[in-house]
């Protein structure tokens, strides 16, 4: 997260907003501001305890309001150098938009706080970390689904179009039918089986496909982002390695000063 100034009152805040104990009041505030989002979609509870509700959604938003205050106020701009804290900003400020008329849609958006967790706890957003990561690889891998698709939409247009135009009448409808088969849902009776019967050699079609498509490229998306995660894991015990020996060189020159010292009263 965001660094606190060095010193002085806005450096104690900052390091205070930041610390366990603050950090998980506002976790605990974000679950129960979950639950009584939940809760707000029952007609019958919220004619029994509606009112109940609404305050206390009102009191975590303004705690949630005075959160974000403080740490613009503790880090000043360098606040919004952090992508966590923007993120917290516009989820809170969202909340604070008047929802009525055109803007009602944004009640809805009121769930959005509950992701607030993303920012709060840590091993979600090492989580989030290794997606935006792996995001590059995962681009690359979805270019190669991409190829694989296009030359197998144009082979079964080809072959199949005239037989089942349902499924491969056009380009369009071949790749539909190509990520039905790719998920594997209902691809043998809905697609394949049927074909057989007059295609025979049809399955030298549909094989390939899945290996390529479902065992293969898919699992390559699943590698990009543990490789992205070990990364950041490897990154956090080198941050903790170097804190560590930056403690041990702090010891050592305290204990050489006490050293010099103790040798100037001899």
């Amino acid at each position: 997260m965001t660094e606190p100034h060095s010193s002085g009152f806005r450096a104690r805040l900052g390091r205070w907003i930041e610390s366990a104990g603050p950090r998980n009041f506002i976790i605990a505030l974000i679950l129960i501001n979950a639950v009584i989002l939940g809760l707000e979609t029952s007609p019958a509870i919220m004619e029994r305890i509606g009112g109940a509700l609404i305050l206390i959604n009102q009191v975590v938003l303004a705690v949630f309001v005075v959160e974000i205050l403080v740490k613009l106020y503790a880090f000043g701009f360098r606040f919004f150098r952090s992508g966590w804290n923007v993120f917290d900003f516009l989820v809170v400020g969202i909340a604070l938009v008047p929802a009525t008329g055109p803007l009602e849609v944004l009640r809805a958006l009121r769930i959005l706080r509950v992701l607030r967790l993303l920012s709060q706890v840590r091993r979600l957003r090492n989580i989030i970390e290794s997606l935006m990561r792996a995001l590059p690889g995962m681009g690359w891998t979805a270019a190669l689904l991409l190829l694989v698709f296009y030359i197998f939409a144009v082979m079964g247009t080809m072959m199949f179009g005239e037989a089942v135009p349902e499924y491969w009448g056009h380009l369009g409808r071949s790749f539909f039918s190509l990520f039905q088969i790719m998920t594997l849902e209902s691809w043998s009776s809905g697609i394949a089986r049927p074909m057989l019967e007059e295609f025979p050699l049809s399955w030298m079609f549909f094989v390939p496909f899945i290996l390529v498509s479902s065992f293969m490229v898919l699992n390559l998306f699943i590698a990009i982002i543990v490789s992205a995660t070990n990364a950041i894991h490897e990154d956090e015990e080198a941050e903790e390695r170097r804190q560590l020996l930056a403690e041990l060189r702090k010891i050592n020159s305290r204990l050489e000063h006490l050293e010099e010292v103790a040798e100037r009263r001899d």
